[in-house]
């Protein structure tokens, strides 16, 4: 399996691209401040905003199923797949080389 630079691949992958892979639509928007239904958990309406993310910092935290963290993190969460599996998976999915 190969290597990640993880430092790396958090400064070259954004929030914003990891966001459009799960399909995510923010209900609101307050400048880098996304909020919206979680897309790790089945959020019961579309204008949630239990889900809050910076889209600047790639920080994201879920008010209701408690989930944190960066990028890859949110990836990892909603393969459900180990960190460094799910940062190669990433990569694949964006279509970036490891």
């Amino acid at each position: 399996m190969p290597g990640v630079d993880f430092d790396q691949l958090r400064s070259l992958v954004t929030m914003e691209e990891v966001l459009d892979l799960l399909a995510f639509e923010p209900a609101s928007r307050t400048g880098d401040q996304w909020y919206g239904p979680c897309p790790l958990h089945d959020a019961t309406s579309a204008r949630s905003r239990s889900f809050s993310v910076n889209v600047t910092i790639g920080r994201y935290h879920c008010h209701t199923c408690g989930s944190r963290g960066h990028q890859i993190e949110l990836w990892a969460a909603a393969t459900t797949l180990p960190l460094h599996p799910a940062a190669i998976d990433l990569c694949r999915a964006l279509g970036r080389e490891v």
